[in-house]
């Protein structure tokens, strides 16, 4: 990465490698629907793009205040983008509150873009500015442009009919169109999403259109800046503009593909879930999607949400529900009656900074002691972790499959730096997913409710209705065959011993992982979840600087692949990084015995490239 905004090379132009940039101000300056929309162009024009929104933990916080700053950031660029950046090449700010607390985050000699008509005494003083940042020399480190944003869009805007407050509802559009002129991205675009958007609302249109073309004009006429900068883009990418391309979040992912796994296995979808920050957005995706063969069910609370999804499974759907780690408490009795009934049911936990309330809009990796352990008795259930935001697809769609191979619930760990964040996408078309065989208990004769497949030990899948097939389910223990209720002490064993090992037998279908960096390193480093960006980013600059190590990143949870821990014992120095205080590193030591070091974080947000090398470097030479 360079250290500022210098051009590469000479051309109409200035030409960077990537940028980083983030969008800040109150929650109601439009500053998520303005980064998104600048994401979506980038990725449009054939940039790698990573996004990180940043929400006030608050619904309501103070307005000015720091704790209500709200941001989005950004970096775009060419194929090894692989993070959202860990320091900012321009920021901009709408409030003396987001100039504060993204400062320490930018570049020296970084663009500072500020709204200077909010800086009034009391804005200053809500941020606890003692004196103006733009009148003394404490931002002397950086190209510090201040703009009249408010009064350039009302001037704008003046004869439109509209208020003042709803001319300033437009201000975030001026500041888009200026960085849309000084990184150029195609107008067009943007006017037909306002369009689109506000079409039931001309005069909005209007006036967002029209603050966007100011904006993009003052950077065009006020000579601030002597060229635009141009992204480089990548090579690797697909660009595709038919409408199977799409710039997803890890929440629509998953979502897309409870609808894609349901489909091909020929099953109705359910899900039944209760509104649940980070994970709301599953939910309401689903409705998105007007189709018989797709039903939301919104519970009173996650306890009736998970009762209602078990009565799917049983009557023979694709059940599913999406919370997060308070909602996942409260559902564990029913996920225990499911594992004691033996049905498939699809489990989505977007992790969320805790205990308890805790920091609900901050990321965190700190629920997995929680799907392992997190419900009474004996009850092992699979636990698969998606890595990025369109891999959320591929571990909801991946957990439909061994939901219904294996009949059990799974559990799907995302977090909400996935759910929120987005990436380029391309829908899969059916015939490229794997296939979802479903095989419904049909024979009457012989049939016993708990007898089993050899290969997998799943129990017959046995429809309420189907004449012959009526059998018993319920929380007690079941006898072996016939499901009966059973109070036999070696009969119980018996079932906890039939139910972990046809967990334990599906790591013999699993893949290892791919070693990234130099696999004849002496270091291995492992990760799992959102932080294989941030990993992978690490790796590749250490091996580049002369420091071989080696990378794995984990998403079967449990059971592990077959081979792993062999896998992991031919490095002499293993280092796991996570966003907690070392759940996965306790499962690795426990299990494979081995001194595996840990990198942990538990800030609220994820881990930056340049902690990793210097976490993991200062390890190295320890033991050096």
């Amino acid at each position: 990465m360079t250290e500022t905004l210098q051009p590469i090379n000479e051309t109409k132009h200035q030409l960077l490698d990537e940028l980083t940039i983030k969008f800040a101000g109150d929650s109601g300056d439009g500053i998520q629907l303005t980064g998104q929309r600048f994401a979506e162009l980038s990725s449009q024009v054939g940039e790698v793009v990573r996004t990180m929104p940043d929400f006030p933990a608050e619904i309501r916080a103070p307005a000015g205040t720091i704790g209500g700053v709200s941001g989005f950031q950004i970096r775009t660029g060419s194929d090894n983008v692989h993070t959202h950046g860990d320091r900012l090449d321009v920021l901009v700010a709408m409030n003396p509150a987001s100039l504060k607390s993204n400062l320490a985050k930018v570049k020296r000699n970084g663009i500072i873009l500020v709204n200077q008509d909010t800086f009034s005494e009391r804005n200053l003083a809500l941020a606890d500015y003692q004196t103006s940042p733009l009148v003394d020399e404490s931002l002397q480190d950086y190209r510090v442009f201040a703009l009249s944003i408010t009064k350039l869009t009302r001037a704008a805007l003046k004869g439109s009919g509209l208020s003042g407050k709803e001319m300033d509802r437009a201000k975030n559009f001026f500041a888009l169109g200026l960085i849309c002129w000084l990184f150029p991205k195609p107008k067009t675009a943007v006017y037909q999403w306002i369009d689109k958007k506000f079409a039931t609302k001309t005069v909005f249109a209007q006036a967002n259109r029209k603050a966007f073309d100011t904006g993009w004009n003052y950077g065009e006429t006020a000579e601030l800046f002597a060229t635009p900068y141009e992204i480089k883009k990548a090579t690797k990418l697909k660009v595709d503009h038919t409408s199977k391309n799409q710039f997803i979040t890890g929440n629509a992912a998953a979502a897309s593909a409870l609808v894609c796994a349901a489909r091909k296995a020929g099953l109705p979808l359910f899900l039944g879930g209760y509104p649940i920050t980070p994970a709301t957005e599953v939910m309401q995706e689903l409705l998105k999607i007007k189709a018989p063969d797709v039903k939301v069910f919104q519970a009173e609370d996650e306890i009736a949400a998970i009762g209602s999804t078990v009565g799917a499974a049983f009557a023979g759907a694709l059940a599913a529900t999406s919370t997060s780690g308070p909602g996942l408490a409260l559902m564990g009795e029913f996920i225990n009656l499911a594992v004691i009934a033996e049905l498939p049911l699809v489990i989505i936990n977007v992790q969320r900074a805790g205990p308890s309330t805790g920091l609900p809009t901050k990321t965190e990796q700190s629920d997995l002691m929680q799907a392992l352990w997190g419900r009474n008795g004996e009850s092992p259930l699979p636990i698969l972790a998606a890595k990025t935001p369109q891999d959320c697809f591929n571990m909801t769609y991946e957990a439909a499959r061994l939901a219904i191979h294996y009949m059990t619930p799974v559990i799907v760990l995302s977090d909400l730096y996935l759910s929120a964040s987005a990436e380029a996408w391309h829908e899969p078309e059916q015939q490229e997913l794997a296939e979802i065989p479903v095989h419904f208990a049909t024979q009457a004769e012989g049939f016993k409710p708990y007898q089993r497949n050899d290969d997998t030990l799943a129990r017959p899948w046995a429809i309420p209705g189907t004449p012959g097939l009526e059998h018993i389910t319920g929380g007690l223990e079941k006898q072996w065959d016939t499901g009966g209720v059973s109070y036999d002490g070696e009969n119980h064993e018996r079932m906890v011993h039939l139910r972990a090992q046809k967990i334990a037998n599906i790591a013999k279908t699993l893949p290892l992982p791919p070693v990234y960096g130099n696999p004849n390193a002496s270091v291995l480093l492992i990760g799992w979840g959102s932080t294989f960006g941030s990993l992978l980013e690490a790796t590749e600059q250490m091996n580049q600087q002369g420091d071989a190590v080696a990378f794995i990143h984990l998403q079967h949870l449990n059971p592990f692949p077959k081979g792993l821990a062999e896998s992991i014992r031919q490095y002499s120095k293993v280092v796991v990084a996570e966003n907690n205080l070392g759940q996965l590193c306790q499962m690795l030591r426990a299990q494979f015995l081995i001194d595996a070091q840990l990198i942990s974080k538990v800030q609220g947000s994820p881990f930056t490239v340049d902690e990793v090398i210097l976490k993991l470097k200062l390890m190295m030479e320890k033991s050096s």
